[in-house]
Order: structure tokens, then sequence, then C-alpha cells
């Protein structure tokens, strides 16, 4: 952190406020994340749904210990993992160390959009509910308007059309029914101002879920304004609210005896996404299981958002590892209950149920697995609701850290390292803001909620594997850096290891959720920060990083960016990783 003549923080900088607890609560929206895609997940893994998320979580907590190390080694930056590990690959390519960078914020970043997606639809299904085609009101309505239908009106001909085989009588009763679902939907319910279609993405929709989104961000937007101090007692408090009931909800079916183990026996792949049916460990089952483990690392990975604040933490050498450890025990103890819990009850079909995959049903599965009635439901629709705020504050959090030390290094806009009276990155936090509104219209609707998701999640295995293999870059090119906390060298190599397996996913992975494109457009909207670079780098700072940027590594000259001691073997390993991409893409194929 930047000091002034007397040894004080000087003015516009991130402030030491925080412990290793502090860092912990703040990490402590990663655990709800579970609830992001659980539904997801189980539609294309089947029966093996949480064996996915239990190996990805274990990926995640050994691959941590990478990622600690070398927050260790810069106790003056911000940003995460990210940022840690870009400077490891500084010296071999000027473009790299800002594309990891890059990646991991556009990963983390649609936390906000997303989860203000699931909330926005909890208030509407609280305030707005859509009445149930057998509730009382509908039923009356259908009584009052049924002669109005025959065999010859258009919806009933159409109806018969659609599913062959029907009796005109039950086509009138269903079309009916479904009038009566519509005419008492209140109509802020499918409010949609309009909707804009963007080519390539999808549509812009400007409807009542965007509405309440935007104001549920601003909301956020004010707590976090008040710096990182302020937002770790906010998120301690949530996260006992929520966290305590979400572990109870988990447990209950297992010590009661509720686990049907019939649900997590037996485990294949289903025979195609979202069938409900088994499968085989076939090329085809073998790549629906490694996209559930593609989209499981977004939530599984997450918690190394603990090591995004060390340039805020009062004593960095001793808090980092202490940090990202501990937030990932807490995640073990989530990952592996939450999904194991939800299957054991629901089984498949209960899983593929429409409030499961698109979230807004989970809090009251999580009522009815304590075994409570309708009150307690609700309650727990109101934790889901605070689990919600609790992942996306943390993501704002850690997200607009990453820009703003991106921009500290050389690497982003210089106009994002704008730092409040408070500490807080208000630069980085407005330009979070403006994004995610613009992907919160996107994933207004349940089509475009997966593809943000499969998408940016394309950034976050990139980013995995470049700072998988900064951990062995640095050992080489950085002997001399103070490691507070040093990782077993063997850990170092086979996270090495696992690199290469985050590729495998990003290969055979982001095609399974629905979007044929969904890689192609990850890797392009990876690229935009060619030209974000070109702009800082060549044109703003002259071809030159920050002074402190190279002090991080030990280096003074601006002209040298400091000895290649590893020689070709960072470039082999960025060929090898576009190899095990293409040719996983090009092997792997869905079920036919």
């Amino acid at each position: 952190m930047a000091r002034g003549p007397e040894g004080t923080p000087s003015a516009g900088t991130l402030k030491r406020a925080l412990d290793w607890k502090g860092a912990f609560w703040v990490a402590a929206g990663v655990p709800p994340l579970v609830l992001f895609s659980i539904g997801g997940i189980a539609g294309v893994a089947g029966k093996a749904a949480f064996v996915v998320w239990m190996v990805s979580m274990v990926m995640g907590f050994l691959q941590s210990f990478t990622y600690a190390e070398m927050a260790g080694m810069f106790g003056n930056k911000s940003g995460g993992a990210s940022v840690y590990g870009a400077t490891a690959w500084l010296r071999y390519s000027k473009l790299i160390a800002p594309l990891s960078v890059w990646c991991n914020w556009f990963a983390w970043s649609p936390v906000l959009s997303l989860g203000c997606a699931i909330a926005a639809g909890y208030i509407l299904n609280a305030l707005f509910p859509i009445p149930l085609a057998e509730s009382q009101p509908v039923l009356d309505w259908v009584a009052a308007h049924l002669s109005q239908y025959s065999a010859s009106t258009q919806a009933v001909i159409d109806y018969i059309a659609a599913n062959p085989g029907t009796a005109p009588e039950a086509a009138i009763q269903a079309v009916a029914s479904a009038d009566g679902v519509a005419a008492l939907t209140p109509a802020f319910r499918v409010w949609e101002a309009f909707g804009i279609p963007v080519p390539g993405l999808g549509t812009l929709h400007f409807n009542s879920t965007f509405v309440i989104g935007v104001v549920l961000m601003l909301m956020i937007f004010a707590i976090q304004h008040r710096g990182i101090a302020s937002t770790a007692k906010s998120q301690k408090i949530m996260a006992v609210v929520v966290l305590i009931p979400l572990l109870l909800a988990g447990l209950m079916p297992i010590l009661t005896g509720a686990i049907d183990w019939m649900n997590v026996t037996s485990i294949v792949p289903p025979s195609a996404a979202y069938s409900g049916t088994d499968g085989s460990w076939s090329v085809g089952g073998w790549t629906l299981i490694l996209g559930a483990l593609y989209i499981a690392a977004w939530s599984t990975y997450g918690f190394e958002t603990a090591v995004c604040y060390t340039a805020e933490f009062k004593n960095p050498h001793r808090d980092t590892f202490r940090a990202i450890f501990f937030s990932g025990l807490l995640c073990v103890v989530f990952f592996f209950i939450i999904p194991f819990a939800f299957q054991g009850v629901l089984g498949q079909a209960g899983m593929l149920a429409p409030g499961i995959v698109d979230g807004t049903g989970v809090g009251e599965v999580l009522g009815q697995m304590v075994g409570a009635g309708p009150l307690v439901a609700h309650l727990f629709v109101i934790l889901m609701i605070m689990a919600l705020f609790l992942a996306i504050m943390t993501a704002m959090a850690g997200s607009s850290r990453t820009l703003y030390q991106g921009a500290r290094d050389g690497w982003l806009p210089k106009y994002l390292t704008h730092v409040n009276d408070h500490g807080a990155p208000t630069g980085a936090m407005w330009t979070d803001l403006v994004f995610n509104i613009f992907l919160l219209a996107l994933a207004s609707d349940a089509t475009g909620y997966f593809y943000v998701l499969a998408i940016s999640n394309v950034g976050y295995i990139m980013f995995n594997f470049l700072n998988l293999n900064a951990g062995w870059i640095h050992r080489i090119d950085s002997p001399h850096l103070p490691r507070p906390w040093k990782a077993p060298t063997i850990l170092i190599g086979f996270n090495t290891l696992l690199a290469f397996v985050n590729a495998l996913f990003l290969g055979a992975g982001a095609k399974v959720w629905g979007y044929s494109n969904a890689l192609w457009s990850g890797v392009i909207f990876a690229a935009l920060i060619l030209p974000v670079f070109w702009f800082r780098h060549y044109y703003q700072d002259k071809g030159h990083f920050p002074r402190e940027a190279m002090e991080d590594l030990g280096l003074t000259d601006h002209g040298d960016l400091g000895p290649r001691n590893a020689g070709f073997w960072p470039y082999l390993a960025l060929i090898a990783g576009v190899a095990v991409v293409l040719w996983a893409n090009w092997f792997f194929q869905l079920p036919a």
C-alpha cells in the first residue's frame, strides 16, 4: 500500500482494516453459490450430480494451496489470485498477465446479475405470485368462462394438434385452465417494457425481473460504498443467519433417515441432458459429466476470493493463508452436504423441477427438508434471498478489487484506481454495476440465465489454468520473493496437472449447456482485453509498467521485466493447454 511522508497511508488507497476472520466472513458468500446451479448440474449429471460437486470441491480445495502461496508473496496487492498469478506471466508476455485478470473478473462479476435475477424471482413469487391451475380462484374463473370454449375454438384446435389423441373435452379444460392462470396472474409479474435482440448473445429483457434486480444491486452497492470493514460486519451477520439454517437443512435428512438411497446409488450419467433417465458411461455420458464439472467449478473454486483483500489485511503474512484455508473448509462442508441431501431427498425427477433448475423454488424445498410446516418454508424463502445477498456482496467485493489492482499494475484503465474516503474502490464498483445491469437484462429470462453462466465460466477456467501454472513459474523465476506460507512442492506439481484437467472441462463442457457457441463467445469476450490493455499500456503509459508493479517483482528498470529462468516451458504449457481444449471440444460429443 502506498505510504505518505510520515509512513501513513496516502489518500486514495485501500485501508488495512481487515483480519483473516473478516476475509473469511466476506468469502462466506461462496457456499450459497451451490444453490445457483444445483438443479442445472442435476439435469446434466443425473445420479452422478452429488459426486460431481464433491470431486469439484476437492479440486478447488487442493488448488487453493497454490493460490495461498502466491498471495503471501504480494502482501501489498489486492485483487486475488488472478493478480498474484498474472505477475508470473508478465516476463513471458505482456498480454497474458492482463488476460488472467480480465478472465477472473468477467467470471466473478456476473454473480451480481445472476444472483439478483434469482432474488428478483423470489420477490416476484412472494408479492406477485402466479396462481396454481388447481387453486380455487382459477377453478372459479374456469367455471365462469368455460361456456366460451368449444371444439372449434382455435386455441383448442392448436392444443389437440400439439397433443394428438387428446379428447376435445379435455383440451377445452386444459386451454381454459391455462387462460385462467394467465388472467389471474398479476400484470407486473409478466410486464416487459421492451426487448432488444443482440446478435450472438441473445435478447436484453427490460422487464419486472430487471427492475427489481437493479434496485437490489444499488442496495448492495450502497453497503459496500462504506469500505471493506463495514462490508465484513454486514457479511458476518448475514452469514450466521443464513449458513446455520442452510447447514441444518442439509443435515436433517441425513440424521433422520430421510435419504432415499436409491437416489444416490447406481451412479450413471443421464441418457441426455434433463432427460431424467439413466444413461451409460459412453462418450456422450462422459461429455455430460465433464459439462457438469465445468459449471460446478464456477461455484466450488470460488472461495479463492478470500485472498482478494491482501492489501487490506492488518497482517497479510499471517492472515492470507488462514483466510483461504478456513474458507475452503467451510465450502467443503456445504458443497458435500447440500447436493447430497437435495438429491437423496428429491431424486432425479425432483431435482429437475422448474423451481429447482431456475433457483426460485430452492427455499421452499429447504423448508421441506427440515420437516417443518409452511411457516418455516416461508422463512427459508426469506433466508434464500439473504443467501443471495451474501453471495452477491462477496462477488462485488472481490471482483471490484480485481479491477482496482489490475489498474494499479498497469493492465486496466487508470480510472479504476479511484478509491473513496472509506477505502472502497468506487471506480471499479461502478464499472461492476454498469456491466451487470447489462448482464441482468440478458439473464432476466430462463434461457439467458445459463447462457451468461456458461460464457462467464469460460473466463474462470482460463484464469484457473493460467494461475495454477503461475505457481511453478514463480518458484523458478522469483525464488527471492519471501513466502510466508509455502505449499508442498508435490502439491504445486499436482495442481499443475489439475490445470490441464480444467482445460479438459473447458473444451468438453462449455457446449453442454445448450449453447454450441458458448466456448467461442467466451474466448471472444476474453480477447476484448487486448484493446483495453493496448489503450492503458501503450497510450496512457507509453509502453512502461507502473514503478510499484515492477518493485513487487524485485525489479526497478522499466525496460527489463527480469530473467526468464523457466525458458520455453511456460509457452509449452500454453500450447498444451490449447491443444487439450481443442481436442476435448472435438472428441467429446453430446449423446445422440
